[in-house]
């Protein structure tokens, strides 16, 4: 039990963990193993090792390898897995049901599902004598709330009986799953993870909160074997018909985690409010006596004490055993991620030194989550990276790799973005009814850390950054040419003196297409010469470099999209211009990341092809549109948004950045009059060869990509360009 000395070392483990789920909807079962790809891959465990963790959370889920009851079980790729994680030194906590109902031929409401799982578990025992630890259900009450109380997940059940039902099923589950294993491995320890909730109210609540605070520990409660007659939720039981003899199982069987799992998310602390007027109708909840809003506890400027480092001490002196925690993870931008990973780990290496048995960090998930966003309901897989980004079919480690890796360091060297506190710690945090306006970056009290150079300051694309980085709070600097010309190498260098930035993102250059072919000089010297002064200077003081190159670079014989390997052969003077950047870049100073996209559009200002169309046609103009040429256009606040995730991913290299569709200009231009409500006979759509250009467009230049990374689609930046910025559309008569 608790340690009656401090620690021997200044810090908690580092665990890791991998999002396995399998949920079940209706028929249909989704997997995020299948999704992340890990089924496919042979070496994630060896990539994974080099992070320094020393256990890792595995399943060897039920669903996976018995869907079909008492058949054969093939254990031969779960076997390479187990003994590949014992070479590496990793101990494997494994998983055998993760937010599932079971297999097809069970549920959560059979009574025989504590049964079945524990036999599945002895089987899994059997095979693998040498695992120690073992999760048989993960978060158990959070399943039974999802499938019971709510109905989103299978069987679909919105009532409390169900819900308590489950919940005993589950831990009965549990329990004797742990009596099979532990016949074939005695010192098979529990490590039952929970998600660590707390709920807060206002005074005509409280009875509400005090109920679901009471809640929140039933796992624990029931498994310890304190759920008896002067139990605070003895009375709901009994009213609900729950047999006595359902409790007494587990007093008569008590089942002590060896260590508790707690997980914790943003989402995690409740505030319930009975004033509804100030909340969105879809944060309504009632119980038998009042409707009130149920709201993220960070939302609202409650004056509560709260926060991980208070629930976690509540636990141990609750229960008196060894803690971990088992999820942290936040689904935001990059610099979120880190500053909420760093601010746990903080917390916990805070209660650690306190002599707070906390055991172990687990840093979740590695592979990142598919669909959360929707509480895995449909097939739609909005992805979150974790610590490595699975997109691309491989790894690619982000930042957060980088700071697991810095934790184990005395002096971690922490990346600039994380000198800020995060989001939730801001008053951006609080719902607008509250009237508590953000706090400006300079107002904030953090250290001085190292800004974003940022060059460009009257283009879009510069612009976008600032706005973008003012959004994140990321320390930028804005710079026109005045400032710092590109063109002029001292003023680089003095402009890094000054400023002693982390990344210069080079938004400047010559962007007119036609005009370049009678304007050369000027736009090889802001494409091509600046960008060579820039990536020399960057590389001598090792600042990070990113620029910013075409989908005009290629000739478009092909008719499949361009990848970022795929041969240049720019057929303009524009294309050439950024041909040669990207090419002197990237031989100078290999670092630099050069970001190829293509016509991009914005609500930030009205240089761009989607105001272009709607003004043209709003005052009664034809506008010409190409048929034969096409193009994948780009939101620039996806672009810019992606951008920084890229950068502070310390990124380099050539990345294609767009949604990868295949618009010609006419698609486009009758695609954007429809959701402005505009005339289409105005569109004038000719071939490219009747249109007057200048300069010679490639007749193809969809860019694709071998990295991963997608955009959203044309049509979602459109919606969204058009929610964001009415100036845009004040020509128009649309009544979108």
């Amino acid at each position: 039990m608790l340690a009656d000395k401090k620690p021997q070392f200044s810090n908690p483990e580092i665990w890791g963990g991998i999002e396995c789920t399998i949920n079940r909807v209706g028929d249909l079962f989704y997997d995020q193993l299948e999704y992340s790809g890990h089924y496919n891959r042979d070496k994630d465990l060896e990539v994974i090792a080099e992070l320094g963790v020393s256990k890792l959370r595995y399943p060897i889920l039920w669903e996976t390898h018995e869907p079909l009851h008492d058949q054969i079980i093939d254990w031969s790729r779960t076997s390479i897995q187990i003994k590949k994680l014992s070479e590496l030194g990793i101990q494997p906590i494994v998983t055998l049901l993760h937010h599932g109902s079971g297999p097809v031929y069970t549920h959560l409401l059979d009574d025989s599902f504590p049964y079945l799982l524990a036999e599945y578990a002895g089987k899994v025992a059997k095979e693998f004598p040498s695992i120690n630890y073992y999760t048989p259900v993960n978060e158990p009450l959070t399943t039974a709330r999802f499938s019971g109380l709510y109905g989103f997940w299978f069987p679909h059940k919105r009532n409390d009986v169900s819900f308590i039902k489950m919940l005993l099923n589950e831990l009965k589950g549990v329990v004797l799953s742990m009596i099979e294993i532990r016949k074939i491995n005695p010192s098979a320890k529990l490590i039952q993870t929970e998600d660590l909730g707390k709920t807060y109210s206002t005074p005509i609540l409280d009875y509400q909160a005090n109920f679901e605070n009471h809640r929140r520990w039933l796992t624990f409660d029931l498994l310890t074997g304190r759920v008896t007659s002067f139990h605070p939720l003895w009375d709901y039981l009994m009213r609900l018909g729950i047999d006595e003899k359902d409790l007494s199982f587990f007093t008569e069987n008590a089942c002590s985690p060896d260590i508790m799992g707690m997980n914790y998310y943003v989402t995690s602390e409740r505030f319930l409010d009975h004033d509804i007027t100030k909340y969105e109708s879809n944060t309504f909840g009632s119980n038998d006596v009042q409707i009130y809003a149920d709201i993220e506890a960070v939302r609202v400027p409650h004056g509560q004490t709260s926060g991980l480092k208070r629930l976690l001490q509540e636990a141990v002196d609750r229960y008196n055993i060894p803690i971990a925690v088992t999820e942290a993870h936040l689904n935001c931008s990059r610099e979120e991620q880190l500053r909420w990973l760093k601010e746990t780990w903080e917390d916990c290496c805070s209660l650690y030194q306190e002599g707070v048995p906390l055991v172990g960090f687990t840093i979740w998930s590695l592979l990142g989550a598919f669909g959360w966003d929707r509480l895995l309901l449909t097939n739609q897989k909005n992805y979150e990276p974790g610590a490595f980004d699975v997109r691309s079919g491989k790894l690619r480690p982000t930042a957060i790799a980088r700071l697991i890796k810095d934790f184990s360091k005395q002096n971690p060297d922490l990346h600039p973005v994380t000198s800020v506190p995060g989001w939730w710690k801001r008053n951006i945090r609080y719902l607008d009814s509250f009237g508590i306006r953000d706090t400006p970056l300079a107002e904030l009290v953090v250290p001085p850390h190292p800004p974003v150079l940022i060059v460009g300051k009257t283009g879009t694309l510069g612009k976008a950054f600032a706005k973008a980085c003012s959004f994140r709070k990321i320390n930028y600097v804005l710079l026109g040419r005045q400032e710092m010309d590109i063109t002029i190498s001292q003023e680089i260098e003095a402009a890094i003196n000054k400023y002693k930035p982390w990344v210069i993102i080079n938004a400047a250059g010559y962007v007119k297409v036609d005009e370049a072919e009678t304007d050369v000089e000027k736009c090889f010297n802001n494409n091509a010469v600046g960008v060579q002064y820039l990536a020399e200077s960057c590389k001598r003081s090792s600042v990070q470099l990113m620029s910013f190159s075409s989908d005009l670079v290629f000739d478009g014989r092909r008719n499949s999209p361009y990848l970022e390997s795929d041969i240049v052969n720019p057929l303009n003077v524009y294309g050439k211009s950024k041909s040669i950047a990207e090419r002197l870049a990237l031989s100078i100073y290999p670092d630099t990341l050069m970001i190829r996209t293509s016509t991009f559009f914005s609500p930030y200002d009205q240089y761009n092809f989607v105001y272009g169309i709607i003004n043209s046609i709003s005052e009664k103009n034809e506008y010409i549109a190409a048929t034969d040429i096409f193009i994948s256009p780009t939101y620039v606040p996806d672009l810019v948004h992606t951008c920084l995730d890229l950068l502070i991913d310390n990124e380099s290299g050539i990345w294609h950045l767009t949604s990868g569709e295949k618009w010609s200009w006419a698609q486009l231009a009758n695609k954007v009059a429809d959701h402005a409500g505009l005339d289409h006979s105005l569109i004038n759509s000719l071939e490219s060869r009747d249109i007057d250009f200048k300069a010679k467009r490639p007749i193809y230049s969809v860019l694709g990509t071998s990295k991963g990374i997608i955009l959203p689609s044309f049509e979602d930046g459109l919606m969204r360009c058009i929610r964001e910025s009415a100036d845009i559309w004040k020509h128009s008569d649309s009544r979108v």
